[in-house]
């Protein structure tokens, strides 16, 4: 019983840092694509909009991050 636990939650656990970094591909995806088109739309802004985008790219990492981490938590659980 207890092994067949640790098997569903090592799954689980692969499973959420999976839809974690997914998640965050796609958020970085978005966030690049925006400040690439803003840019183009306004040079002069470019220090700018790179400066707001690498916060909010550190950001999204940082959830990320944070629910790898728990998802690897629950293991122990």
């Amino acid at each position: 019983m207890a092994l067949e636990v640790l098997n569903l939650g090592s799954l689980s656990a692969g499973i959420g840092a999976g839809l974690a970094a997914i998640g965050a591909g796609i958020g970085i995806g978005k966030l690049a694509g925006s400040a690439l088109e803003g840019i183009a739309r306004q040079p002069e802004a470019a220090g700018n909009i790179r400066t707001t985008m690498l916060i909010a790219a550190a950001f999204v990492e940082g959830v990320a991050l944070f629910a790898c981490v728990i998802s690897f938590l629950a293991i122990g659980k």
